[in-house]
């Protein structure tokens, strides 16, 4: 899975209509730039694509007034809003994937009831502690540590990273638990990034 398509349909669907301008600068607000392949011919590249695939409806407005082309305003149809929510529960139950498509569902997982978001998370630390168990018992291989060769190191990173993530992912799902963040049917929240007052890390690099 990309997490392109993940991030520029959530985009998208948090305005309603955006044109793919709004698109990239939400995901450089982010910093989406720098942690996955959000850049700006994929995110324009993404768009046209979705919107051919009826994921998406393209809409021309009126050109602008400085006498430039049309502006082309998207928007989510049925089927995109299928795949954004099939895109966002794979990304918080995955473990296979890049971490870029975890940092996708995390970054909209507030678009899911708590309930839920809780179930799929839970599931994903299933998922990494049974990987952990048969990276352990099938693929380390037996004595010391420098016994193994530093072919032997994979495998530890392996279960380092499996065990570790199991635990993040429990500390978020102990957040959700104790009434952490507005869930999708809790009410209106803000779509903004950061607190306020806190100035964006990215602003200097995605200021016109």
């Amino acid at each position: 899975m990309s997490a392109i398509r993940l991030l520029v349909l959530g985009a998208v669907r948090q305005h309603g209509r955006a044109h793919g301008y709004q698109v990239r600068n939400d995901l450089e607000f982010w910093g989406a730039h720098e942690w996955s392949n959000a850049k700006p011919g994929s995110i324009y590249h993404a768009l046209k694509q979705m919107a051919g695939q009826g994921l998406l409806l393209a809409h021309d407005t009126a050109p602008s007034t400085a006498g430039g082309p049309p502006r082309t305003e998207y928007e989510l149809t049925d089927a995109g809003e299928e795949e954004y929510f099939r895109l966002l529960r794979w990304a918080l139950t995955a473990h296979e994937e890049k971490a870029d498509v975890l940092t996708a569902g995390v970054g909209f997982i507030v678009d899911l009831p708590r309930r839920e978001a809780i179930e799929l998370l839970r599931r994903r630390v299933e998922a990494l502690e049974e990987w952990s168990e048969e990276v352990a018992r099938d693929w380390v291989p037996p004595g010391a540590p420098e016994e193994w060769g530093h072919i032997g190191e994979i495998m530890g990173l392996w279960v380092h990273s499996a065990r570790s993530g199991a635990e993040w992912t429990r500390g978020l799902i102990e957040r959700l638990e104790n009434g952490a963040y507005v869930m999708a049917g809790e009410g209106e929240r803000t779509t903004e990034v950061l607190p306020e007052g806190v100035e964006n890390p990215f602003a200097e690099r995605t200021r016109p």
